[in-house]
C-alpha cells in the first residue's frame, strides 16, 4: 500500500508574502512614529512599489526620548524564502538629514557590479526608496527634518550562508531586497535577479569566461576543470539556461560554459531553455535518436527508450562504450544555446555524471568556425 502524500496546494491558493525591503520600511516608519509620539506604534500602513497599501504588525517596540526601535518578523508567505520569519529591526534617532544604513546582519558591498556602491550597506535602491518615503510620511507631521535609520537583522549573517551573497561580494549579512514589495510564491524573479547580479559582478571583475552550473555539485566539479578562473566567474544558473546565457551575452563576455548532467542538458539539446522537471519532461525518443546516430543497435535503442531516467539512458550508452552519444548530445546543447541567444558569444557544454566523471566537453563558436570537441 502506497503512503498517502500531502496534497500540493493549487498555485492560485498560495499565500503571498512581503520582501525584506517592505518589512524594513514598515519597521522604520513604526520606529519614527513611536519616537515622535513617545508611544508604542505597533501597526503601520505603507505603500508598496506596486501601489498597494498594506498594513504591517510589529513584534516589539522600545523607545526613549532620544531613540526608538521597532522589530518585525518577515512573512514570506508560501515562498521557500531564506529570510522567511527573520526578525528585521529598525533603530532610529533624530538627525538633520535622512540617513539610512545597515547594522548587524545586513551585509556590506565589497565588489563592483551591484546596484549599491562599494562600502555601503546592501540595502538596494527600491527598498531604500521605500524606507525614505515611509519615514517622510511621518517627518512631515513633526518638527524634525531628518532621522538616522539603521536596519539590522540579528540572524542575517547565518541566513546569508544560504544565499549567493559571499560570491557577490556582500559580506557580513543579507541584502535588503525587493522591487515589488511582495514575495510571489515560488517565483522565479528572485533567482533570476541573483543570476543577473552574479554575472554583473563577474563582468566587472574582468571575467570574460563565465561558468554557468545547474547546481552546487556541478559548480564544484566545474571549479576542478577550470582552476585558473577566479571565483566570480562561477555562477549557479539553476534551471534558467536561456536567461543566464542572455545575461552573459549582454555583458559582452567571450564564452559561457554550461556545466551539468544528462537530464537537464538533454532538454537544452532540444532547444528547451527552462529545464525544470515541471517545465519539460525528458524526451526518451530524442535520446534514442541521438543513440542511433552514435551507432547503437536495436537492443540498446530499446533500452534507451525504455529507461526511467536520463541518467539510466546514459548508463546504457556508457556501458556499451558508445561515448559518441555524449559528444553528440553536448554538441546539440551547445548549438541550441548559441542559437537561442542569436550568437555573439562562444557556448561550451560540459556534460558530467553524478559521480563527477566527464562525459563530454565541446565548444560551439558559430557556423563556419572551427568548433572544438572534448577540449579540456
Amino acid at each position: 500500500m502506497k503512503n498517502k502524500q500531502t496534497p500540493k496546494k493549487d498555485p492560485k491558493d498560495l499565500r503571498y508574502g512581503y520582501t525584506t525591503g517592505a518589512n524594513a520600511a514598515a519597521a522604520a516608519k513604526a520606529a519614527v512614529l513611536s519616537l515622535a509620539t513617545q508611544s508604542k506604534v505597533m501597526q503601520v500602513d505603507i505603500t508598496l512599489p506596486i501601489g498597494k497599501r498594506v498594513s504591517f504588525q510589529m513584534k516589539d517596540i522600545t523607545f526613549d526620548t532620544q531613540s526608538a526601535q521597532a522589530s518585525i518578523v518577515k512573512d514570506a508567505g508560501d515562498d521557500p524564502d531564506a529570510t522567511h520569519l527573520a526578525e528585521i529591526i529598525a533603530t532610529v534617532k533624530w538627525h538633520d538629514d535622512l540617513r539610512i544604513d545597515g547594522g548587524i546582519g545586513v551585509g556590506r558591498v565589497t565588489k563592483t557590479g551591484l546596484p549599491v556602491p562599494v562600502g555601503e550597506a546592501a540595502i538596494n535602491p527600491v527598498p531604500r526608496k521605500m524606507i525614505t518615503e515611509a519615514v517622510k510620511d511621518v517627518l512631515g507631521e513633526t518638527k524634525h527634518h531628518g532621522a538616522e535609520i539603521i536596519i539590522s537583522v540579528p540572524e542575517g549573517e547565518t541566513i546569508a550562508e544560504q544565499t549567493m551573497n559571499a560570491r557577490l561580494g556582500i559580506v557580513g549579512g543579507i541584502s535588503i531586497l525587493g522591487t515589488r514589495g511582495t514575495v510571489v510564491p515560488f517565483s522565479t524573479a528572485a533567482f533570476k535577479a541573483s543570476i543577473a547580479q552574479a554575472v554583473s559582478v563577474a563582468s566587472t571583475s574582468s571575467c570574460d569566461h563565465i561558468i554557468l552550473s545547474t547546481g552546487g555539485r556541478s559548480e564544484k566539479y566545474a571549479m576542478t576543470l577550470f582552476p585558473d578562473l577566479q571565483q566570480e566567474a562561477f555562477v549557479e544558473m539553476g534551471d534558467f539556461v536561456g536567461f543566464s546565457l542572455k545575461q552573459v551575452k549582454a555583458k559582452k563576455c567571450k564564452r559561457a560554459t554550461l556545466v551539468g548532467m544528462m537530464g537537464k542538458f538533454s532538454k537544452v539539446a532540444q532547444g528547451i531553455m527552462m529545464v525544470h522537471s515541471k517545465s519539460a519532461p525528458v524526451d526518451f525518443g530524442f535520446l534514442k535518436d541521438i543513440a542511433k546516430q552514435a551507432g547503437a543497435d536495436e537492443v540498446l535503442l530499446e533500452k534507451v527508450e525504455q529507461a526511467n531516467t536520463a541518467t539510466e539512458a546514459g548508463n546504457v550508452m556508457k556501458d556499451a562504450e558508445l561515448d559518441e552519444f555524449f559528444t553528440l548530445l553536448a554538441q546539440r546543447a551547445a548549438i541550441a544555446g548559441y542559437e537561442h541567444i542569436g550568437g555573439g558569444i562562444e557556448v561550451e557544454v560540459v556534460l558530467m555524471t553524478m559521480k563527477n566523471e566527464l562525459l563530454a566537453q565541446t565548444v560551439y563558436k558559430g557556423p563556419g568556425k572551427e568548433n572544438a570537441r572534448c577540449e579540456i
